[in-house]
């Protein structure tokens, strides 16, 4: 049985994900050159943002994040599966985990970024609804970006 917890990315189950992402990332990134950056634990604390770890029983197998980029627009980062557990739908679990912390802190859309070369990822922000937009960061590592509306107690249909 799959759960997913809030965590602290200081916790050791959210730095060891984080750790194989970082890895997983630096192996496949196109020409090399990946440029880690570490998330700022306060940055994923709530009222700015939260972190949190996947499990299968007591096993942390992905993890992921949403961090504030203003009062009503927040970020998903470090959205991370192992390779061992993909294909069962929990990328999405995760994507839709984030997008309800994220507009239970206020949030009216999500945005994130990514690489084109990561087909599975691309996939599966498009499969939940993101469309792609103009790029919003200076990120090195992405070529992509998105963005999704929530819909909110106000939002009509």
């Amino acid at each position: 049985m799959t759960t997913v917890l809030r965590s602290p990315v200081s916790a050791a189950d959210a730095i060891m994900l984080l750790d194989e992402y970082f890895d997983d990332r630096r192996r496949g990134h196109p020409g090399g050159g990946y440029v880690i950056s570490r998330p700022v634990p306060e940055n994923f604390e709530p009222p700015a943002g939260d972190f949190v770890v996947l499990y299968d029983g007591s096993d942390p197998i992905g993890c992921g994040g949403v961090r504030s980029l203003s009062p009503e627009r927040f970020e998903i980062k470090h959205l991370y599966v192992r390779a061992s557990t993909r294909g069962r739908g929990l990328g999405r679990v995760l994507v839709g985990e984030l997008e309800q912390i994220a507009a239970s802190l206020g949030a009216h859309d999500v945005v994130l970024d990514t690489n084109a070369s990561l087909d599975a990822a691309n996939g599966l922000y498009r499969a939940c609804g993101y469309a792609e937009i103009a790029a919003y960061n200076d990120n090195p590592n992405a070529t992509t970006w998105f963005m999704k509306r929530l819909k909110t107690a106000s939002s009509h249909g």
